[in-house]
Order: structure tokens, then C-alpha cells, then sequence
């Protein structure tokens, strides 16, 4: 198949674009901060004023089998500076790509977020839940769903939460645990914030067979355990050997973080599960790859494709 990946430069573009290539022939869709990729880049700026267009004709001129959106503005407190940014990226894009693909007859996956829900609920979410975004990150990311829903419903809608290795080596909470520990910083972990942390490669890899088989709709694709932000950084550490008592329990509403955070994003993978046929992979099985990754180099591959001066 051919994949096209938009947002091939983020955390979740470029795993899944080096998960996906082992199979397919994969095109990425980037402004500007890949070199060297081992698959095809295009280079589009999707906040540029002919965005649009440019979507189009890479359509167009690829034509492919899938498209799975990965381009987002996902820094909360960015889209709290910046709603319009946020709107285009979260909302609009998605939108249009849904329309495009539903008439092109191309498979399409959206991404969202965990995010979606306040966290005010006790217990886990499911699909069924209705949302109540609490920022502009996550209204517009529910836009982007409501979007994607209505002009293509065979469309798969993914709500996720993943760590791993980035382009920068600094876009996921497991990297920031990482580098912070083994440089013996002192560390806030968040004992009020829960959710379900995902390896991004697994995240790549359900993504990918949700295509092949055929699944459509909203999904909750992410970690089937769920815990503290707290919690996490102590697997962290004791994983790659590194202090946990660098890690101070805080509090979020003690950070000086402005947007707002959802206390509780325990999501349901029943869904999922029940319709791959298999559970999810556990969390611990992702932290052991990570550590896998990191001894074997893979930080250091993914970073040798950045491109330095888009930075």
C-alpha cells in the first residue's frame, strides 16, 4: 500500500513512517525540518495561505492507498497563545483531508486526543463518553473529530497518548524523564494527572493493522494501563537505571503550567481490543522497547533526520 503521512516530522509521523516503510511505500508530508528521511518528504507549510491547495496537488500527485493525519498543534500552552494556529491545524486540515480522501476513495485516519475529556469523571472513559474539552487544544481537536466524522464517516478516528523517540529529542514525557534523570536533575512528576501511556511504536503498528483491517469509526488507541504522570517517570527511571528519588510528587495545579490540564484521561481500549481480537500490548512490553530503542541507537537514527536550520 501507499501510505501518506502529514506531520511526518512529529513524534507519531516519523515512527509510524519508519514502522510503516518495512511494508509500504510511504510518502511524508513535512514544512521543513526532515533531511535525509529514508522515505519520500514533500514539503508543505500546512499554515501557509495556500495550505489548501497544496493538499490538493499532493493528493493528487501521489494518490494514495491511506492517509493518516498526524499534523497538529499539540503544545497546550501554544494553542492557548496562538487559537487561530490551532484552529487551522486541529480543525480545518482535518476537515478538508476527510473530504478529500472520502471522494478519492483513499482510507483515512485522523488523529486526536485523550484530551478531549475535562477528567471530572470517575473510572474510565469509553467512546460512548460525550467530551467536555477544557482548552483550546482540545476544543479544537474535538472540532477536528466532529470535522472528520461528518464528511467522512468511514473515516478512523484514533484518541491517543504515546511517549518515545523524537526528531528533537524533546516531544515526548519519556524523553523528558530520560534526559533529565541522566544529567541528575531534579524533577516534578505530576501525582494528580493519570492517563494511559502508549509506546508510539505500538501506537504506529495498531494504527496500521486497524487499516488493513478495515475498521472504521472512533477509537481509544492508547495504553492499556493507566497511571500517574508521577508513576510513569518511576518506571522510567527504575527501567533505564537512573534515580527516582530525583522525581519530587507535585501536584499539576502547583506547576506554573497556564493551560488546563484533565486530572483524569483513564480511557477504555475495549473497543479496540475486542475488535483486533487480542488485548492490547501492556505497558510494560512498551517501556521494555524504549529501553530497547535507546540501547540499540534508535534515538540517534531518528535524530540524524532533522533538519537544523527549519528549527
Amino acid at each position: 500500500m501507499k501510505l501518506l503521512i502529514t506531520g511526518a516530522s512529529g513524534l507519531l509521523g516519523i515512527n509510524l513512517a519508519m514502522e510503516a516503510m518495512r511494508e509500504h511505500e510511504v510518502i511524508g508530508v513535512d514544512r521543513g525540518k526532515l533531511k535525509s528521511a529514508p522515505f519520500q518528504v514533500l514539503k508543505v507549510d500546512l499554515l501557509h495561505s495556500n495550505a489548501i491547495h497544496s493538499v490538493h496537488s499532493v493528493i493528487d500527485a501521489t494518490r494514495p492507498d491511506w492517509l493518516i493525519n498526524c499534523a497538529a498543534l499539540a503544545d497546550l500552552e501554544q494553542c492557548e497563545e496562538h487559537p487561530d494556529r490551532a484552529r487551522i491545524l486541529n480543525a480545518e486540515i482535518p476537515g478538508e483531508l476527510a473530504k478529500l480522501c472520502a471522494k478519492r476513495d483513499i482510507r483515512f485516519v485522523h488523529i486526536s486526543t485523550d484530551a478531549v475529556f475535562d477528567g471530572t469523571k470517575e473510572g474510565v472513559y469509553t467512546e460512548e463518553d460525550e467530551p467536555s474539552p477544557p482548552g483550546i487544544y482540545s476544543r479544537t481537536k474535538l472540532d477536528g473529530e466532529r470535522a472528520v466524522r461528518q464528511l467522512n464517516p468511514q473515516a478512523i478516528i484514533a484518541r491517543v497518548n504515546f511517549f518515545g523517540w523524537s526528531l528533537d529529542g524533546r516531544r515526548s514525557l519519556g524523553e523528558f524523564f530520560v534526559h533529565n534523570l541522566s544529567e541528575g536533575k531534579n524533577v516534578n512528576g505530576f501525582t494528580d494527572i493519570v492517563f494511559c501511556p502508549m509506546l508510539v511504536n505500538h501506537t504506529a503498528r495498531l494504527l496500521l493493522e486497524m487499516l488493513q483491517r478495515n475498521l472504521s469509526g472512533l477509537y481509544h488507541v492508547v495504553g492499556a494501563q493507566a497511571m500517574s504522570k508521577y508513576q510513569f517517570g518511576v518506571e522510567i527511571a527504575r527501567t533505564f537505571g537512573l534515580r527516582g528519588s530525583l522525581i519530587s510528587p507535585k501536584s499539576v495545579l502547583s506547576s506554573s503550567l497556564t493551560a488546563t490540564r484533565s486530572h483524569n484521561l483513564w480511557l477504555s481500549t475495549h473497543k479496540l481490543s475486542t475488535d483486533l481480537g487480542y488485548e492490547i500490548p501492556p505497558f510494560s512490553t512498551g517501556l521494555a522497547e524504549f529501553y530497547t530503542q535507546f540501547q540499540q541507537g534508535y534515538p540517534q537514527k531518528i535524530r540524524s533526520y532533522q533538519h537544523l536550520a527549519a528549527f
